[in-house]
């Protein structure tokens, strides 16, 4: 039996073809890598200052129902702030830890804190939470005790 001319004997991807497809997938890859990478990241930024928010509402809380002024301290040098009767919360060390207060909670160049009182007002502040190009702002009001978080930069 003859074959058919100009047939070949078996059809298949040549070398340079699956190369070419392979360093397609490559990139792909590393793409998807890095937008997940700076999802995370801004994931974590978003995290902790969630977690900042809710010891904050914490000590006014207690302020509130306790009846008596209560202070969220700030260790700058460490990194860490710690709610009232609860265990000290560390940064993460690649995050900036950032506080503007009153004179009076000023303890010295590296510990400060925010006090709120009775009737739900504060000392007021404000804490900012940075890595690299990730901002976070925690504004404190001194009239209402208002806590507010919000993201300054992407």
């Amino acid at each position: 039996m003859k074959r058919p001319q100009g047939h070949r004997g078996s059809a298949g991807f040549s070398l340079v073809e699956v190369m070419v497809v392979m360093v397609m997938l490559a990139l792909v890859a590393s793409v998807v890598a890095m937008n997940v990478s700076r999802s995370l990241k801004n994931a974590q930024v978003r995290a902790v200052s969630r977690d900042l928010v809710a010891a904050m509402k914490y000590t006014r809380g207690q302020a509130i129902a306790k009846g008596k002024p209560k202070q969220i301290t700030f260790d700058l040098r460490q990194k860490s702030y710690q709610a009232p009767g609860k265990k000290p919360v560390k940064i993460p060390e690649n995050m900036e830890l950032g506080l503007y207060t009153a004179d009076s909670e000023i303890v010295d160049d590296d510990h400060a804190g925010i006090r709120f009182f009775s009737d739900g007002s504060s000392t007021g502040g404000r804490i900012t939470l940075r890595y690299k190009d990730r901002e976070w702002r925690i504004n404190v009001n001194w009239l209402t005790g208002e806590i507010r978080a919000h993201q300054l930069s992407e």
